[in-house]
């Protein structure tokens, strides 16, 4: 099993405005959350997920405790807080990009501590952290504790997944990432959060600096560009994207990491010892997966991730 760890929101789409009334604005609420859609995304592709978080007990936390279970997602490793859920105000761009505005102070998910952190059996494989959890207290410091703690058990993946409207401090921002880095076997990070975080500094650099702790791969996506990874011995390449015709981007680095970890996890690589082995050719074999259940999810509207039999 792999425990997702950070948050779970609602995200509010903005409606395109039909009746003309300046006053109105119509908005479609879909369950989300960089760690919760990578939660779906595992179960969707036939991998055993259970999701970390502090979860509120309002209408909307409830429902996204409903969406847990009917995607069957373990839910045992849920806190539940008399606080609210988190709000994200999302605008899609022209290109399909989102832009989000967050509504997340005193929410349920920011509220963890290291005193409610779980034990783990042998059960779980490996853990998963990213986005703004890993830059707002007290979550922050719990979960760099639940790392720290764990890096040397079983595996760590990382995504940054930067959004500064809920932490807009880029140094803040840079400490974090730099901490959890340390402890992380596998970074997946986007070309625009690197250009966010480091913008006087390529993104070979980055990577080499990463892979000086315990990383063994760093791997970069490049959205229509498709994706590039970076590696101690084999040194560093890139695969394209798959063509599709895109309805927004939404979802689609989630679905990436998903998809990073299913494929290890079919082929029983999903250790850090066993990292440093795999080929290249194994590697670019992940990467080729993983673009292609991305690019599934850019043909949908909404975080809306790919089931297994659908990525080929």
């Amino acid at each position: 099993m792999y425990l997702v760890c950070g948050e779970a929101l609602f995200d509010f789409f903005s409606q395109p405005d039909s009746n003309g009334q300046s006053n109105r604005v119509g908005f479609q609420a879909v369950a989300g959350g960089s760690p919760f859609n990578v939660a779906v995304g595992l179960r969707r592709l036939g991998v055993e997920a259970g999701f970390f978080a502090g979860i509120s007990t309002d209408y909307l936390g409830k429902r996204l405790a409903t969406v847990l279970q009917e995607e069957g997602v373990r839910e045992d490793f849920l806190i539940h807080f008399d606080a609210p859920t988190t709000l994200a105000m999302v605008a899609v761009g022209a290109d399909g990009s989102p832009h989000y505005s967050f509504r997340g102070e005193g929410c349920a998910d920011r509220l963890l501590t290291v005193e409610q952190l779980p034990e783990l059996d042998d059960s779980v494989r490996g853990l998963h952290v990213g986005s703004f959890s890993l830059v707002v207290q007290p979550v922050a410091d719990a979960l760099l504790a639940l790392v720290q703690r764990e890096s040397g058990k079983r595996l760590i993946t990382y995504d940054p997944n930067v959004r500064l409207n809920p932490a807009p401090s880029i140094e803040l921002w840079r400490s974090q990432v730099a901490k959890f880095a340390e402890h992380a076997h596998i970074i997946k990070v986007s070309d625009e959060d690197l250009g966010l975080l480091y913008p006087d500094v390529d993104a070979e650099t980055v990577a080499k600096g990463w892979l000086t702790h315990h990383c063994q791969l760093v791997i970069m996506t490049r959205g229509r560009q498709g994706a590039s990874i970076f590696t101690r011995e084999l040194g560093s390449w890139s695969v394209p994207a798959r063509e599709v015709k895109t309805a927004d981007t939404v979802g689609a680095g989630d679905t990436f990491q998903a998809a990073l970890i299913t494929f290890l996890t079919e082929r029983g690589l999903d250790t850090p010892a066993n990292l440093p082995t795999l080929s290249r050719e194994t590697l670019t074999q992940m990467l080729d997966f993983a673009v292609a259940a991305a690019a599934l999810t850019c043909t949908r509207v909404g975080p809306d991730l790919p089931y297994r039999d659908q990525v080929v």
